[in-house]
């Protein structure tokens, strides 16, 4: 057998060997000319020749100057591939941590392949950097086939991580065409430092569980692989046999036998399975060094050689155990089920907690997570119940307030979990910086036998965030390298410190803290098999150690306890003590908390019959999972995979919190963002920490200018204004100055027509971002913009800004509609496009140009009414079938689209799917991807998304009142449906509209309709707008002792407090 493995192992070198080459030299970097440096608006590039003894090399010089963006270097390059290869150069320089992509394009720029390596840290001194084909991935671009075959172009770039000034050289670009890789490996050959006769090394490889290297006995041994040729792999499991395992032993790599480096210790082995994680490992040899254990000997049954996807990630790793542990031991992510969860925090806070369906609590963006385990034992017996042994079910507190509640019950055994944020300032507090989680667990025996059990709160390497989050904060891991339970010498609190820093405080006493490294077993796995250590404090380099904290619960039947945690997410915990009385602190805290948030949620109420609740509750907590979403005044659709800011976003957001009263929180928002405009008027798509975001997304200028207007229209606060006017005028010319690159003799006949005057191509819309298109949501924006920027400019009594901007603004009308007509001719459509050179069916997109467009009236009304009436079959087919993957919420605007359209019906039967789709249903949220099949793992954006709760909140007020542009009217119940008017019928208190607050009532009386409007101060010029149900429209209708006129199915009503009767049309 072993002359086998030998002769195998020597072909497999001869194979591997004939299949090398020599690497081939692409660029020595000796001549300059042959790059260019690219750099992003306002952000600085030079390139530098350096001299390095023998070797030439080109050096990034860069200056980020505080904005987001890039810096790069370039060079046509062309390249064929081979089926298998290697990239590699060398790098050195003095910069911050940014991201290093190195980009390969074809002819046509459009289809990009990168290694994106973000936080790369610059080495002082030369380093080799080895990219394999594996490693290099389609970046975008639109081509079908993404198989790298051919480039024309090579590029490296730093994106901007932490931004700041530098120097990054490069030196040697090399690629070494690579053999292919075995489809099979053969056994390798095994030799230790000592065997028994019956236990030979080969018997530890030999796909045979049943048999068993085993050493001799007496001081460290070593047992020695050679692959016969270098091998990747990307970790390894070891099946000790019972009670001969190493508790402490090394993993060490070498490429000839000679020369080797340790690429793992353990030091804490417990013995069965020890999985082993080893990213990108390499080598033709592994050697396991064994220092000692238990016994004198050592024995393993099977090395188990994983492939390079077992080590690709720490998540990867953790899903490969998971499925072989017991369902419920991990988070449902490492099942590869789809999970849900809710964010939990404080209005503008800096920190976020995320709270899963299943009851565990993330710890602050990107932390460790705290999950319930319930022990119990009988005799030997140990049952460890999780979230798959329990039925599960959810709540927010009075509905919609921003506490949520995981419930589990089994049998008679119920535990819920409850947690909330707050501040010292209170929950709406955007200065706040000391803010606070708290969760709490109550245990209750709904049974007429006492329960004895343990309460187990595991502090695990693990966000609620799962690993198919992979956008901006990955999901999955999060390292815990050391956990320590002990009292603080400032206050004497006892306290579970992670990572050196105290971060849950149990306000109940606890009867323990219990600590495990990974390679020692997870904490709750060794609570499971009855195996956890005394120690309260451990040390874990490979980042995965876990602990729990232990509460013995003994409860008479129908009797509950309540264990309480507090956990810092800004600043520090309070030092007051409260481990008395932490029930009814607790208590006393949380119900404080709901009444600020109530007074924050209701200024606009809602008067609805049952039917109605779930939207007006919904309403309410999509407005809070804004403010939460909230960084200061930073606006953002969320807090993980989205946490940044897009004008797209905060202008339309904005409109949604100035109509529920928050008017401050878009002023602040305005006051933030503005300022980031570059200097030539471009308005970044986002912001985040690292400055403006460069780009080009042509919807951003427009919405700025709305968003200033908008925020003008709701406050009046002309010193604010002015404050604004030059950012709204140079967002105005640039604009110009886009529109005037697209006004060409080229774009007026041939394929090109349709593209005339339009903004030019961007990616603001998601659709496109394979390949920028010149998208009509960016040139309804544009129109926005510009009708906006005219009724600021004559506000501020700027006349000659007004008639520029008026000129500006009807000569873009006029292209933009000329450029619609030329679409729909060339692509032989009968509906609005998306894209002017695509003609695609997007109607979510097409949405703004009637909200906020206020283009509804100047459309083309044909090809108005077929888009919507196509993008309800598309609808209805989908509700009505399975033949649909999944889709983005984005769509609630079409239920505004509707009710603008007076589809009344259509409206309310879209609302009733939409809001089936909340997940879960009671926490009143949508993620910004739903998936036919709920439990189907893949990326859903943020969840709550803020963006999406937004565009749910401005359809559902649609269909109370909405503003029409063309009379300037308030247009009243367009959208509420027959059903809820009997009863105790609707009303709408102090909703806010340009014109001032709204306040109106409507009731079935007998077969009256009755519709009271009370005097608020609100003045539109064109009325109000009662849109009344079909059965009404042309019956008698008395404002008081007046008889008023219907026009074209429409009562308008102009004087305040009004009370309108009206008759149904049969009775006339």
């Amino acid at each position: 057998m072993r002359l086998g493995i030998a002769l195998a192992a020597a072909l497999l070198l001869r194979t591997v060997l004939a299949g090398a080459t020599e690497a081939r030299l692409l660029d020595d970097f000796a001549d300059p000319q042959a790059w260019t440096a690219v750099a992003s608006d306002q952000v600085e590039a030079k390139l530098r020749p350096l001299r390095d003894g023998a070797a030439n090399a080109l050096c990034l010089d860069f200056d980020f100057h505080g904005v987001s963006g890039y810096a790069a270097m370039r060079r046509t390059l062309p390249v064929d591939y081979p089926d298998n290869y290697e990239f590699s150069f060398r790098v050195r320089g003095e910069a911050p941590d940014n991201a290093l992509q190195f980009k390969l394009a074809d002819a046509s720029g459009d289809n990009v392949w990168w290694v994106n390596r973000p936080d790369f840290s610059v080495p002082r001194e030369w380093r080799e950097q080895r990219y394999k084909r594996r490693q290099v991935d389609f970046a975008w671009g639109p081509i079908k086939d993404k198989t790298l075959r051919h480039s024309d172009s090579v590029e490296f770039t730093l994106y901007a991580g932490n931004g700041g000034r530098g120097s990054v050289c490069f030196d040697r670009l090399t690629l070494r065409e690579l053999p292919p890789a075995p489809t099979s490996w053969p056994a390798p050959h095994a030799r230790a430092s000592s065997e028994r006769a019956d236990a030979p090394a080969a018997n530890a490889v030999d796909g045979d569980a049943n048999t068993r290297w085993r050493s001799r006995r007496g001081g460290e041994q070593t047992l020695t692989l050679d692959f016969g040729a270098p091998r990747e792999f990307g970790g390894l499991l070891l099946r000790w046999a019972d009670g001969a395992h190493a508790s402490r032993y090394d993993v060490d790599l070498s490429d000839d036998g000679e020369h080797w480096r340790t690429v793992r210790r353990v030091t804490q082995g417990n013995g069965g399975i020890d999985p082993l994680h080893l990213p990108e490992s390499e080598s033709r040899y592994l050697r396991l060094s064994l220092h000692d254990g238990p016994r004198k000997d050592y024995a393993i049954e099977e090395i188990e050689i994983k492939d390079l996807a077992f080590g690709a990630s720490a998540n990867s790793f953790f899903a490969e155990l998971a499925q072989a542990a017991p369902r419920g031991r991990y988070p449902r992510g490492f099942y590869d089920e789809q999970t849900y969860w809710t964010v939990v925090g404080v209005d503008g806070g800096h920190q976020t907690g995320l709270f899963s369906e299943d009851g565990a609590l993330e710890v602050a963006r990107g932390g460790f997570s705290i999950e319930p385990f319930l022990l119990e034992t009988e005799g030997r017996q140990r049952r460890l119940l999780s979230w798959a042994d329990v039925d599960l079910s959810h709540s927010l507190q009075d509905g919609y307030l921003p506490i949520p509640r995981v419930h589990w019950r089994r049998d008679d055994l119920a535990l819920d979990v409850e947690t909330f944020a707050t501040s010292t300032a209170g929950p709406a507090a955007p200065e706040a910086q000391d803010s606070n989680l708290y969760a709490s667990y109550t245990l209750k025996n709904e049974g007429a036998k006492p329960r004895s059990l343990t309460l187990a709160l595991a502090l695990r390497p693990f966000q609620v965030n799962p690993s198919v989050q992979f956008l901006n904060t990955p999901g999955g891991i999060s390292p815990i390298h050391e956990l320590a339970w002990r009292k603080p010498s400032d206050d004497g609190r006892e306290a579970v410190y992670v990572d050196g820093k105290p971060r849950v405080y149990p306000l109940d006493h606890a009867d323990g803290f219990r600590a495990s490294a990974f390679d020692a077993g997870m904490a709750t796995d060794r609570l499971a098999d009855g195996t956890l250590p005394d120690a309260s404090a451990v040390r874990d380099d490979t980042g995965f150690a876990s602990g729990v904290l232990l509460y013995r619960v003994d409860l008479p039947p129908n009797a509950a306890r309540t264990i309480v945690l507090q956990m810092p997410l800004d600043g520090a915990a309070p030092a007051d003590q409260f481990q008395v009385f932490a029930e009814t602190w607790y208590r006393l805290l949380r119900d404080k908390t709901a009444q600020e948030w109530r007074e924050k949620l209701d200024q606009v109420r809602l008067r609805v019959p049952a039917a109605g609740r779930a939207l007006a509750d919904t309403l309410r907590t999509a407005l809070a999972h804004i403010l939460i979403n909230r960084d200061g005044a930073a606006i953002r659709p969320g807090t993980r995979a989205y946490a940044r800011s897009w004008i797209r976003d905060g202008a339309m957001t904005s409109e949604a919190l100035l109509r529920l009263g928050r008017d401050d929180v878009a002023r602040d928002y305005l006051a933030w963002y503005a300022p980031y405009q570059f200097k030539n008027g471009k308005v970044p798509c986002c912001v985040d920490r690292r400055g403006s975001d460069p780009v080009p997304e042509n919807d951003s200028h427009g919405e700025l200018i709305h968003l200033v207007a908008e925020v003008w229209r709701h406050g009046g606060d002309r010193a604010l204004l002015e404050t604004m006017w030059p950012h709204v005028d140079a967002a105005a010319r640039y604009m110009d100055e886009l529109r005037a690159s697209e006004r060409t003799p080229a774009n007026r006949s041939g394929e090109r027509k349709a593209l005339y005057g339009l903004m030019p191509a961007s990616i603001s819309h998601e659709g496109y971002s394979a390949k920028p298109m010149h998208s009509y949501w960016d040139d309804f924006w544009a129109l926005t913009g510009y009708k906006d920027a005219v009724d600021l400019a004559t506000a501020l009594g700027k006349d000659d800004a007004a008639r520029r901007l008026a000129r500006s603004r009807d000569q873009f009308r006029t292209d933009l509609y000329a450029s619609i007509r030329a679409a729909v001719a060339a692509h032989r459509i009968d509906y609005l496009p998306g894209a002017a050179e695509l003609g695609d069916f997007d109607a979510t997109s097409t949405t703004i140009a009637l909200s906020p467009g206020g283009e509804q009236a100047r459309l083309p009304q044909d090809l108005l009414r077929n888009t919507f009436e196509r993008y309800w079959k598309q609808f209805a087919e989908r509700r009505d079938s399975t033949a649909w993957k999944d889709y983005t919420p984005y769509e609630w605007r079409t239920v505004g689209t509707f009710v603008r359209l007076r589809w009344r019906e259509r409206a309310h039967e879209a609302i009733e799917w939409f809001l089936h789709d909340r997940r879960p249903a009671e926490w009143n949220q949508w993620a910004e991807v739903v998936g036919r099949l709920p439990r189907e793992s893949r990326f859903i954006g943020d969840m709550p998304h803020g963006w999406v709760a937004s565009d749910f909140i401005r359809s559902a007020l649609d269909l109370f009142a909405y503003e029409r542009e063309d009379d300037r009217a308030l247009v009243l119940a367009a959208g509420v449906p027959d059903a809820w008017l009997s009863g105790d019928g609707v009303a709408i208190e102090n909703l806010r509209t340009p014109y001032g607050k709204l306040s109106y009532s409507l009731q079935r009386e007998g077969d009256a309709l009755h519709l009271r409007i009370a005097d608020t101060g609100a003045k539109p010029p064109g009325g109000f707008v009662f849109a009344a149900p079909k059965e009404y429209v042309g019956g008698e209708a008395w404002l008081g002792r007046e008889a008023l006129k219907w026009r074209s199915g429409e009562l308008v009503v102009r004087d305040l407090p009004a009370d309108v009767i009206l008759q149904p049309a049969a009775q006339r």
